[in-house]
C-alpha cells in the first residue's frame, strides 16, 4: 500500500515536477536564482512596505487561480489542513515581506536579503523538531562555513554596508528570517500530499490579506502608487510569485529540508551581485568573501552523497 500510494504521487507530481533537468534540485535553484530579482525591484520601486508586499502577491493570484485549476479538476479540492497550511504560511510570509521591504531600505538590498537566510538552520531544525527528519552530518559539518558567510555577506562588522540604518535593518531582517522560516516550513510541508498549486495560491491569497491589513497598520500601504513604482512591483511579482516561489513550492516538498534551505541561499548571493550592478551597492571585499563560502558550502553540502526525499505520507 505505501509502494502504490508514493507512485500515485509521484504520478500526480510529474506533470509538474519534472520538467526539468536535473529534477526537484534543479527546480529549487532555478527559483532561487529568480527569486534574486525581487529586492533589487522593491528598491527601485520605491514603494511603502506595505503597498510592495500587497501589490507582489495581488498581481499573481489571477495567474496563479488559472493554474491551480487543472490541479483541483484533476485531484479534487485539498483537505483543510492543507489550507490551514497554506493561510498561515501566507501570514508568516506578509510578516516577512513587510519587515523585509523595510530591511532593504535600512540594510541595503543585497544584505537585507543576506541577513533573513538565517533561514538555513532553523528551516531545518523545525523540520527536525516537527518531522523527525534527520539532519545528515555532512550539513552539520559545513553549518559553520554557511554561517560565516552569511555573517560576511551581511556586512554586520563592515562600517562600509549599504544602507540608511543599518542597526534598525538587523533587527527588520532577523524578525523576518523567523517569519521566513516559519513560511518556508509550511510551504514544503503542505505539498507533501498534492495539491500543491493549490495550496500555494491560498499562501498568496492570504499573503496579499495579511499585506494590506499590516501595511495599513503600519501606515506604510499605498493603494494607487505611481505608474513607475507599479511596474516594477509587477516584475517582482512576475519573477518571485508566479515563477521563483512557484518553483520552490513544487520542489522543495521533494528535497530533505536542508537540501531546500541550502539552495536557497543563491537567492542572497544573486542579490548582492544586482545590488552592486544594477543599484550601486559597494559591497566590501570580506562581504564578496561570504559570497564565496556560501557558494563552496552551498555546493559541498548538495553535491554530497544523495539522501533520501522527506516521506510523502502523512506528517506527524
Amino acid at each position: 500500500m505505501a509502494r502504490t500510494s508514493t507512485g500515485t504521487h509521484a504520478a500526480q507530481d510529474q506533470p509538474l515536477t519534472a520538467r526539468l533537468p536535473g529534477g526537484p534540485r534543479a527546480g529549487q535553484t532555478i527559483g532561487a536564482v529568480v527569486l534574486s530579482l525581487s529586492p533589487v525591484c522593491i528598491e527601485l520601486s520605491d514603494a511603502e512596505p506595505g503597498t510592495a508586499s500587497v501589490y507582489r502577491c495581488l498581481l499573481c493570484v489571477p495567474v496563479l487561480v488559472l493554474l491551480s485549476l487543472p490541479e483541483h479538476r484533476r485531484e479534487g479540492p485539498p483537505p483543510r489542513r492543507q489550507l490551514l497550511y497554506g493561510v498561515a504560511g501566507g501570514a508568516l510570509f506578509a510578516g516577512d515581506m513587510l519587515l523585509w521591504s523595510r530591511a532593504i531600505t535600512e540594510v541595503g538590498a543585497g544584505l537585507s536579503t543576506v541577513l533573513v537566510n538565517v533561514q538555513v538552520v532553523l528551516v531545518p531544525l523545525l523540520a527536525w523538531a516537527v518531522d523527525r527528519e534527520h539532519v545528515p552530518r555532512r550539513f552539520l559539518l559545513w553549518l559553520p562555513v554557511l554561517c560565516a558567510g552569511v555573517v560576511l555577506t551581511g556586512g554586520l562588522f563592515e562600517q562600509g554596508a549599504s544602507g540608511s540604518d543599518p542597526t534598525a535593518g538587523t533587527v527588520h531582517a532577523v524578525l523576518a528570517a523567523l517569519s521566513y522560516s516559519g513560511f518556508l516550513f509550511l510551504l514544503r510541508r503542505g505539498g507533501f500530499e498534492g495539491h500543491v498549486v493549490t495550496t500555494y495560491t491560498v499562501v498568496v491569497v492570504s499573503a496579499t490579506v495579511f499585506s494590506a491589513l499590516g501595511g495599513w497598520a503600519w501606515g506604510a500601504l499605498d493603494l494607487t502608487p505611481p505608474a513607475a513604482a507599479l511596474g516594477w512591483l509587477a516584475v517582482a511579482a512576475v519573477s518571485s510569485g508566479m515563477i521563483g516561489w512557484l518553483l520552490v513550492a513544487l520542489n522543495s516538498p521533494h528535497l530533505p529540508s536542508h537540501i531546500g534551505a541550502v539552495l536557497l541561499l543563491l537567492t542572497p548571493v544573486g542579490a548582492l551581485a544586482l545590488g552592486a550592478l544594477v543599484l550601486g551597492e559597494r559591497p566590501t571585499l570580506a562581504q564578496w568573501a561570504g559570497c564565496v563560502l556560501i557558494l563552496v558550502s552551498a555546493y559541498a553540502t548538495v553535491t554530497g552523497r544523495r539522501c533520501a526525499p522527506p516521506r510523502r505520507g502523512r506528517p506527524s
